[in-house]
C-alpha cells in the first residue's frame, strides 16, 4: 500500500466517526509536503503499517504501554497541582500498547528527520546513545518525573518566558476566529467542566494546530476569573492508530487516561477525559513547545538524554514488563537503534517525495 492509498482510507475512517474538519484536512495535506519532519508527525498512521515490516527483529520486542506518535516536538510543559513546572511528554492521543523499542526508534526518526529543519548539530550516532542512556537510566532507578526546579535550571531556562511573550500568547488566542457552527454538547460540558469556577462567561475560538490531529474538531474557550485570563481546549478522542493499522480498532478501548495514571508523572490537574473528548489548559507556560523555539542554549544531546528518561517514565508505567526490557537492551547490539532508525527515516523520506511530487503546485 502506497501512501496515497493509506491516508485515503485512513481519513474516510476519520470522517465515518468523526465531524472532521476538512479545511484542516486541506491545510494538513499542503502542511505534509513543506519538510521531512513535519511529513513525520501527520502520517502516524503509515508510520505503523511500515515499522513492523521494515524493523521486523525490532519489533520483536517486550510490549509496554507506549506513547505511539512519540517524536521530538511531542514535549512541553504544564503546571502540576502544586503549582510547579514540569517538562515531559504531553500528548497521548496515539497511546497504544506496542513493543517499546516503536517509542525509542520514532523518537530517534524524528531528531534525524528534524535534524535539517530545526538546524540540529547532533549526529544520530550520538543522538542514539543519549536516547539510550537516558532510558535506561530512568528504568533501572525507577523513574523520576522532570520538575524544572535547581536540578533542571537548564531546561527552565530554555522553556520559560517573558511576560512580554506571555502578553503575545494572550493576544493570538483573542484574534483567532469564532466557531461558526453550534458546539457539540460533549465538548461545551468537558470545557466548561474544567474552569475555575461555575457560570463563567466564554467564547469558542477556532484553532488549527499540531499537524497529526488536523481535520479533528478542536475547540478553544477563552474566559476570564479573578482578572486572570483562562484558555481551555477539547478535542475528541479515536482508538490508536497503532489499532486501526491491525483492524483492531472497532469498539478499541482508548489509553489516554490509562497511559497518564500508571506512567511516572507530576500530573497536570488540568487534562481529563470527559465521554471522549480530551480537554487541556492553554497558557504561555502550559504549551507544546517546538524544536525550532528552544534557540541558542539548548544543550542537545543532553536535551535527547532527558527525553530518553521521559520515555521511561511512561513505559515505567507497564511494571511488569520492565525487567523484561531491560534484558532485551542488553541483548540486543550496540547499534540496533541507530539501524532501525536509518531504516525507517529512508522509508520515511521515499514517502515523503512522493507526496512532495505528486502534490506540487
Amino acid at each position: 500500500m502506497k501512501i496515497f492509498k493509506a491516508t485515503r482510507k485512513y481519513e474516510n475512517w476519520l470522517q465515518k466517526e468523526l465531524n472532521v474538519f476538512t479545511d484542516d484536512l486541506a491545510l494538513k495535506e499542503q502542511k505534509l509536503k513543506e519538510d521531512r519532519f513535519t511529513f513525520l508527525r501527520g502520517t502516524y498512521y503509515r508510520w505503523m503499517q511500515l515499522f513492523p515490516e521494515i524493523c521486523k527483529k525490532a519489533a520483536v520486542a517486550p510490549v509496554v504501554l507506549s506513547v505511539g506518535d512519540l517524536h521530538a516536538a511531542n514535549f512541553g510543559t504544564w503546571r502540576d497541582a502544586k503549582g510547579q513546572l514540569v517538562w515531559g511528554i504531553n500528548d497521548f492521543d496515539e497511546a497504544a500498547p506496542l513493543p517499546y523499542t516503536q517509542d525509542l526508534i520514532r523518537l530517534a526518526a524524528s531528531v534525524e528527520l528534524a535534524s535539517e529543519v530545526e538546524e540540529l548539530k547532533i549526529g544520530l550516532d550520538a543522538a542514539c546513545e543519549a536516547i539510550l542512556n537516558g532510558y535506561r537510566a530512568c528504568l533501572e532507578s525507577n523513574g523520576k518525573p522532570i520538575i524544572l526546579d535547581d536540578e533542571h535550571d537548564w531546561l527552565r531556562q530554555i522553556y520559560i518566558r517573558n511576560e512580554k511573550a506571555a502578553e503575545k500568547f494572550w493576544v493570538k488566542l483573542e484574534q483567532l476566529p469564532d466557531i461558526d457552527h453550534e458546539v457539540p454538547t460533549e465538548a461545551r460540558i468537558a470545557l466548561e467542566a474544567t474552569f475555575p469556577a461555575k457560570g463563567l462567561e466564554y467564547r469558542v475560538k477556532r484553532r488549527q494546530a499540531g499537524v497529526g490531529s488536523l481535520g479533528r474538531p478542536r475547540y478553544t474557550a477563552l474566559t476570564e476569573w479573578q482578572g486572570e485570563h483562562i484558555a481551555r481546549e477539547t478535542k475528541p478522542l479515536l482508538p490508536s492508530a497503532a489499532l486501526w493499522t491491525e483492524k483492531k480498532h472497532k469498539g478499541a478501548e482508548i489509553y489516554y487516561e490509562e497511559i497518564l495514571a500508571r506512567a511516572v508523572r507530576s500530573l497536570d490537574p488540568v487534562v481529563k477525559v470527559y465521554s471522549g473528548w480530551v480537554v487541556r489548559r492553554l497558557a504561555p507556560d502550559s504549551i507544546r513547545i517546538e524544536l525550532a523555539e528552544l534557540g541558542s542554549e539548548r544543550d542537545e544531546k543532553r536535551m535527547l538524554r532527558v527525553m530518553g528518561w521521559e520515555t521511561g517514565n511512561i513505559h515505567l508505567g507497564t511494571p511488569t514488563a520492565v525487567k523484561d526490557v531491560l534484558n532485551d537492551l542488553n541483548v540486543r547490539k550496540k547499534d540496533w537503534l541507530k539501524k532501525s532508525t536509518i531504516k525507517m527515516t529512508k522509508a520515511t523520506v521515499k514517502d515523503w517525495e512522493m507526496w512532495r511530487e505528486v502534490n506540487r503546485e
